[in-house]
């Protein structure tokens, strides 16, 4: 497994971070869970992330859980703060109160005194900036976060946080975006603005939920326990790209990947890295061995012709509107 710093930060990362959005403390039981977690620890990844609305704070507890007993000073741990947690009107959002009474909830739960990364799960418009970035001054001064970043951020929007952190001094490192050769609204104004300014992308959905393994054919029913079967989020969540052209367009991907000697996941996974932007891609299972097939994408580097060749395969489905990075217009 290799490693990248975050950022122009001195931090070092697994270039796989592995990731519990929607599979610990709901699709899968909690063996299966940590058997992921022991998977990726198996083979080399250090960078674990999670966030405290995932599961209603399930998913925390898992990791914590799993990784017990680990050396922490090997780990990097990264969670999230906005969307709610509870029913009341301050359960929610990047105000002070939500921050400072959510860094603690999360240290709980993952059975650690920091984390090593405190992001802003989506931008707040409901709260102005300022008090959000002195909340997050504040954790990092108490020693619950080393460091700060943010997701799904528009270009503008991490540029106002970035001068803010400097203004602050603390270390504005990173952005979570969704990113894969399917979805690529970053590279227009995030990717640019980011390395100007030294933030690294930790991108999330790098095989499309699992379109770009190739396992969804038009006119069949998605493999039973799969992510278009979840219905709880994953099944919203892929459904935009469970159309015929874009199945058809992935299907053009698999003599590709045969000759790279590679499976489509591992291409997919290797596309994403090949972006210098990237400090890690995120991945998540439901079963230890996807973890050591997504594994072996590290270090791979694809040569140019077969870069071109992806991109004419997906070029007319691949979303690149910039202005798809959105975050909710009203406090969630």
């Amino acid at each position: 497994m290799e490693h990248r710093h975050l950022g122009r930060s001195g931090l070092l990362i697994s270039e796989l971070a592995y990731g519990n959005w929607i599979t610990h403390g709901s699709q899968v039981e909690e063996d299966a869970a940590v058997a992921c977690v022991r998977a990726a620890l198996d083979v080399g990844i250090t960078t674990f992330d999670t966030a405290d609305a995932y599961a209603g704070g399930r998913a925390e507890e898992v990791l914590g859980r799993a990784l017990k007993g680990e050396r922490r000073q090997g780990l990097e741990i990264f969670t999230k703060v906005f969307w709610p947690t509870g029913p009341g009107p301050n359960d929610r959002s990047l105000s002070r109160k939500h921050i400072m009474e959510s860094i603690d909830g999360s240290l709980s739960r993952l059975q650690t005194d920091y984390v090593d990364l405190y992001q802003a799960h989506r931008y707040d418009y409901s709260t102005p900036l300022e008090e959000t970035m002195q909340a997050f001054a504040d954790v990092v001064r108490q020693g619950k976060a080393l460091y700060i970043g943010v997701s799904e951020w528009t270009a503008s929007e991490i540029r106002a946080g970035w001068e803010m952190a400097q203004d602050l001094k603390i270390p504005f490192v990173s952005n979570q975006p969704q990113y894969s050769a399917l979805w690529r609204v970053i590279e227009a104004e995030v990717v640019p603005t980011s390395i100007e300014l030294g933030i690294g992308q930790v991108v999330f959905s790098p095989i499309a939920q699992g379109v770009l393994t190739g396992k969804y054919e038009v006119g069949k029913q998605p493999p039973a326990g799969s992510r278009a079967t979840d219905e709880k989020s994953g099944a919203n969540f892929i459904s935009r790209l469970m159309r015929d052209e874009v199945l058809e367009a992935v299907a053009q991907l698999k003599p590709l990947a045969e000759q790279a000697g590679l499976s489509m996941a591992q291409l997919a996974v290797a596309w994403v890295l090949q972006n210098q932007n990237v400090s890690a891609a995120i991945i998540g299972a439901s079963r230890p061995e996807q973890v050591h097939d997504n594994a072996k994408a590290s270090g791979r580097k694809l040569d140019a012709d077969l870069m071109k060749a992806i991109d004419a395969a997906l070029d007319p489905v691949v979303e690149r509107d910039p202005a798809k990075t959105q975050s909710p217009a009203q406090r969630p």
